[in-house]
């Protein structure tokens, strides 16, 4: 069984790696469960804590350029998860970067995808970033997707064209639209998102933080164990539960920035609430202000897919992981 992972140099695809190279196996185009034999990682460059695995083959450079991707692939490639994206705030402010990454990176990976021996299973990374404009209270899995970034725009033609190269056959693809993910160690990225991990994180780990929007602002979120759990569950699906519709949204928490900061305040005391520094950013508020924070997901229940339980639940897994 051959697996590529775009996007394997980041947090995300690093700990998907992981959880394969930890499960052992994965279902086959046929059906069957095979054992993993080989991962490639394609991505810009890799971190020092990269998997080291004699199965893990690593590939640094442009998911838009078609001789990479295509190296990346074998004939025999079956599974494949498309993470690799150019995040929501440096795409908005790289309208050309975002363009080539989000939308031409998943068109070669498509093209490539085309032209193994079977048509693999795809599980593409979208984002609830394709919904936006005048929206309900509740978004459930009839509102009709209306991005109003460059990001969610380039996300929502990936879902189209994930839809349409599963209909002709070529691949047998599967899109997951995922809530903002908290939290993420490491250094803060340029999504605008980014603030609902740096909150958590940075107070945690002894560092002032000078949050970007009002305490008011609400999150729909999923923790990384969640979102990970979540790509190989839908990979794991049956081609069958997919025809009816190849995008569903994922559980998520909904939430808010203060509800949050008080959550960690109950785990970790009064101490990182001190670090906490409210200064407004008119160009982040006026992205995440698109964004929806409550739905409803009765699809992705029914499928299997769940979220996490509350936000205690979800600081506290985190903060577990800053002691191993």
């Amino acid at each position: 069984m051959k697996v590529l992972i775009t996007g394997g140099g980041g947090f995300l695809g690093a700990r998907l790696a992981a959880a394969l190279l930890e499960r052992g196996t994965l279902t086959a185009t046929g059906g069957t469960q095979r054992a993993i034999e080989r991962i490639v990682l394609l991505d810009r460059g890799f971190p020092a804590g990269a998997p080291q695995d004699p199965r893990v083959t690593t590939i640094a450079g442009d998911v838009a350029d078609p001789r990479l991707v295509e190296q990346a692939f074998t004939a025999d490639t079956e599974a494949v998860f498309h993470l690799a994206a150019v995040v929501s705030g440096e795409a908005e402010a790289d309208f050309n970067l975002g363009m080539r990454v989000n939308l031409e990176g998943i068109h070669c990976v498509l093209e490539q995808a085309r032209r193994c021996a079977r048509p693999p299973r795809l599980v593409f990374t979208s984002s609830v970033a394709a919904f936006g404009g005048d929206l309900p209270d509740v978004l459930d899995d009839y509102t009709v997707p209306a991005p109003q970034t460059s990001y969610g725009t380039q996300k929502v033609v990936g879902e189209y064209l994930l839809a349409d190269y599963s209909r002709k056959g070529f691949i047998d693809g599967r899109a997951l639209r995922l809530p903002t993910i908290v939290v993420r160690p490491g250094k803060a990225n340029a999504a605008a998102s980014s603030f609902a991990s740096a909150i958590i994180r940075e107070p945690l780990n002894g560092v002032s933080y000078e949050c970007p929007v009002g305490p008011e602002t609400g999150v729909w979120l999923l923790s990384p164990a969640k979102a990970v759990e979540a790509f190989i569950h839908a990979h794991e699906l049956p081609a069958s539960a997919w025809r009816n519709g190849r995008v569903v949204n994922l559980p998520g928490l909904a939430t808010s920035v203060e509800e949050m900061v008080a959550a960690m305040g109950r785990l970790a005391g009064a101490d990182p609430l001190r670090r906490v520094v409210w200064k407004p950013d008119a160009k982040i508020q006026a992205i995440v202000q698109t964004w929806p924070v409550r739905f409803r997901t009765p699809r992705a229940l029914a499928l299997g897919f769940n979220g996490d339980p509350d936000i205690d639940s979800v600081i506290h897994g985190y903060m577990s992981n800053l002691h191993h």
